[in-house]
């Protein structure tokens, strides 16, 4: 069902271009560093930069998925998913898809 869910809100995200994220129950993190260590935190789970390790989170039983290369919030979700944790794996999140399509299975 939450495939369904996501697949519909892709479309529907497809015909909109120019539509406004939904930020709602989404925590957005920023910290200043060298690069920003940027992090979208949902219900379920987190997307997060390349300064979280997903071994770390499977430790310690989190849903998150990596993103490389970015420098905002937005570019997140355009981002390809490069890591996944165990917890995340559980939720449908897998390599290669986009952030979006991660942040929405754990929102």
């Amino acid at each position: 069902m939450r495939h369904i869910v996501l697949l519909l809100m892709l479309l529907a995200g497809a015909t909109c271009a120019n539509a406004a994220m939904d930020w709602s129950n989404l925590k957005r993190e920023r910290i200043e560093l060298v690069a920003p260590l940027l992090i979208i935190k949902g219900e379920s789970g987190l997307l997060a930069c390349g300064y979280i390790n997903a071994e770390t989170c499977d430790k310690m039983g989190e849903a998150c998925a990596i993103v490389n290369g970015v420098s905002n919030h937005d570019e997140m979700l355009k981002s390809t998913i490069s890591a996944v944790s165990d917890a995340a794996l559980a939720l449908g999140v897998e390599v290669g898809m986009s952030g979006l399509e991660a942040i929405e299975l754990m929102r």
